[in-house]
């Protein structure tokens, strides 16, 4: 009895690996080509030509300790990533010291500079050698790459529009333009901001939202805009909302549940929200990062395409799914 309870259970896992290399399976280990967890959290999603690439923090248990990582994955189709480099294996830059933070690298690709341009929340105490918060500086850092997947260069370190930032944001519009999101807490609320030319700095404030929320993840769907943002508990989720405008620059809609309140946003947090432009559908996916303060090499992604239209986005309940890239159509068998 106990024999034929090993074998159903060794087989069951065997079926969910194989049926989670043809599908995206929310919370479960997401293997790359070595067969490793993908170590890309917080993180975010570039699309050149046919292949996508995931960003994120590498919170590997091989780290080494004062060190902090930036992964890069690539895909053909949002469910097989293969890895290709650490691009950021660095100690403190800027001298600010060994108690160091580095967390939701968003990845931009400048046409006209043919830079890769990558911005970071970068923090640490006021004094690099004293004590005190380790979230005190509450910076931006800018690093630099002549190409995707290489190593990345870090350039200057700021407060955008002068502002404490601490969770980041990216969003492109479809006329190209790039734009950081960014909390400020003093402020109780976050801005969102264009980058300038050269990507290098934030040019100018478009919008502040005077709502208590990170994590902000923007998306322009059929005519509106689309921003979803998490209360601020740390590591522990809670219910992330959304709020829509016919413009960036507002007048913003009040914020909703994207799910059930209850349910937490089935223990995730916002980091970014994907569009697909197929065939026949545009689908939006949610990105969500579900946290494990004390493994975290073991934090785990929610992956789930959204109900969304007419001003409308819900959050279904994650099961596993699947994608057509080329039709943009998605499906939960």
């Amino acid at each position: 009895m106990t024999r034929n309870l090993v074998v159903v259970l060794l087989l069951g896992g065997a079926l969910m690996q194989q049926t989670c290399a043809a599908m995206v399976c929310p919370g479960e280990i997401w293997p790359d080509d070595h067969g490793k967890h993908v170590q890309a959290h917080g993180g975010d999603i570039l699309k050149l030509g046919d292949t996508y690439y995931w960003f994120g923090e590498y919170r590997s248990q091989e780290n080494v300790r004062g060190k902090r990582y930036v992964g890069c994955y690539a895909s053909k189709d949002l469910v097989n990533w293969q890895f290709r480099n650490e691009v950021i294996k660095s100690d403190a830059p800027f001298g600010i010291g060994p108690r160091w933070v580095l967390e939701r690298p968003k990845v931009f690709y400048n046409k006209k500079t043919k830079k890769f341009v990558m911005y970071m929340h970068l923090d640490g105490p006021t004094n690099p050698d004293g004590g005190g918060s380790g979230y005190a500086l509450a910076q931006v850092g800018v690093a630099t790459c002549d190409t995707v997947d290489g190593d990345y260069t870090f350039v200057h370190n700021f407060r955008p529009l002068g502002q404490e930032s601490r969770d980041i944001g990216q969003f492109i519009d479809d006329d190209g333009s790039a734009y950081l999101i960014f909390e400020s807490r003093p402020t109780k609320g976050f801005f969102i901001a264009k980058l300038s030319e050269d990507y290098l700095d934030v040019e100018k404030e478009v919008c502040f939202i005077r709502a208590p929320l990170e994590g902000g993840a923007l998306v322009h769907y059929d005519g509106l805009y689309y921003l979803i943002g998490s209360y601020m508990t740390g590591w522990a989720p809670n219910a992330n909302q959304y709020a829509t405008a016919s413009r960036l620059e507002g007048p913003w809609s009040k914020f909703k549940d994207i799910a059930l309140p209850e349910a937490k946003t089935y223990g995730s947090q916002s980091s970014m929200l994907v569009k697909v432009v197929g065939s026949k559908k545009t689908s939006v996916i949610f990105m969500g990062d579900i946290w494990k303060p004390r493994t975290q090499w073991d934090s785990r992604y929610l992956w789930m395409p959204l109900e969304i239209g007419g001003g409308k986005l819900w959050l279904p309940e994650p099961k596993p799914w699947t994608i057509d890239i080329q039709t943009g159509e998605t499906s939960i068998p």
